[in-house]
């Protein structure tokens, strides 16, 4: 029942910043953790990043540690990525999933829930 609709991608030059919107809908209660996943052409879909429902655990992938910051507000059934200092190398589509396992953190197969993703461009 849950969708999950990515928002805020487009086009940036390197260095510069998006932040990314994940909002979802149909119930979320049963969700325990979040993530960001993205998918470069030719490339496997890899990790981004992710968060526990309650925002106490955070995982990130060691090409954006640092970088990238993912937030979750409850209330308005969102999860957020913020992405700044952009490299042409993060050029991908980004997707948001969810997840009932209590797993931290899922891999890619143990996500539930997928958007449809959203495409960031950086222009180097």
């Amino acid at each position: 029942q849950v969708q999950l609709v990515e928002s805020g991608g487009g086009l940036v030059q390197a260095g510069g910043s998006l932040r990314l919107s994940c909002a979802a809908s149909g119930g979320t209660f049963s969700m325990y953790a979040w993530g960001w996943f993205r998918q470069a052409p030719g490339k496997e879909r890899e990790s981004v990043a992710a968060i526990t429902w309650s925002g106490g655990s955070q995982y990130y992938a060691d090409s954006v540690k640092g970088r990238f910051t993912i937030s979750i507000d409850n209330a308005k059934n969102m999860v957020y990525l913020q992405m700044d200092s952009l490299k042409s190398e993060d050029t991908a589509v980004y997707y948001c999933a969810a997840t009932t396992l209590r797993v931290f953190p899922p891999n890619r197969h143990q996500y539930n829930i997928w958007g449809r993703g959203t495409q960031v461009t950086v222009s180097s």
